[in-house]
């Protein structure tokens, strides 16, 4: 099976946003993986903003996963340990496979900026449909260490040894 391919492959990706307090005009986070994704050549196909609600949040990742035409899911928020973040809480059930290395090496990797408060990110990420959902923390400065250190590699079926790319196209499939 090819874990990679010799050229470039768009992916249709859903920006979700989950703040009480952010608007389309102060959210930083998600324009900043939205500028990101179009510079890289991916499509983004629909961007939202949610309140931190467990149900709501679940309901539109659910809604986006069953969606054949999205390959991607980024959360943007509702990580951290607050009594409102529970972002993971509302997608973790609806992942098939986690990526657990995924969380892992996003901490690794927020360690070198934030020392050991990393150790508050509940960043996951996981496949359900041939999508992947990564829930990011809520700052911009951690949706760039996501993005530089993970997103940008992986989300790219160029990239080898093998890349997430493979998972989520079927031609890739082998």
């Amino acid at each position: 099976m090819s874990h990679t391919s010799k050229v470039f492959i768009p992916l249709n990706v859903a920006v979700l946003t989950v703040s009480d307090t952010r608007t389309l005009e102060t959210d930083t986070s998600g324009q900043y993986l939205v500028d990101q994704l179009d510079t890289a050549g991916h499509r983004v196909v629909e961007r939202k903003i949610l309140k931190d609600n467990l149900y709501q949040v679940r309901a539109q990742v659910a809604q986006w996963i069953a969606d054949d035409n999205i390959q991607v899911v980024l959360t943007t928020g509702g990580t951290g340990f607050t009594d409102r973040d529970s972002t993971p809480e509302a997608v973790a059930c609806l992942l098939d496979r986690s990526v657990d290395g995924f969380g892992e090496l996003f901490r690794q990797l927020s360690y070198e900026d934030i020392g050991t408060s990393t150790i508050q990110s509940r960043a996951l990420a996981g496949l359900a449909n041939r999508t992947l959902v990564c829930c990011l923390p809520g700052s911009t400065g951690a949706c760039r260490t996501a993005w530089e250190g993970i997103l940008q590699k992986q989300l790219d079926a160029r990239q080898g040894p093998c890349n997430m790319v493979a998972h989520l196209v079927p031609v890739l499939q082998g």
